[in-house]
């Protein structure tokens, strides 16, 4: 991860801290398991994935996509980048305080 993206997901983190009071955010380890999102969100009894990227065009390393496809049959995943921050943030939010 290089030092913008690192720095944007720190932002995101803080960002959904201030959403969803009470929420605990898991950073993944990327050398555990090539692809697992960077971000796990979990509040009460449900959970979510976020990949951080640092803009819509960053390339997606192998199976980042097939995790948040296959995950978001069953829970909230999704991709995150500043140009969808608000929508996905948004989602986030409706996905775990429903």
């Amino acid at each position: 991860m290089n030092k913008l993206e690192s720095q944007y997901q720190q932002h995101l983190i803080q960002n959904i801290l201030s959403l969803i009071p009470g929420c605990l955010i898991l950073k993944n380890d990327p050398t555990y398991r090539q692809g697992i999102p960077d971000l796990t969100v979990f509040y009460k009894d449900k959970w979510a994935f976020l990949e951080v990227k640092i803009s819509a065009t960053s390339k997606e390393q192998p199976n980042q996509r097939y995790y948040i496809d296959t995950w978001s049959e069953h829970v909230f995943a999704s991709f995150i980048y500043p140009e969808n921050e608000k929508e996905t943030l948004d989602a986030l939010q409706r996905s775990l305080q429903s």
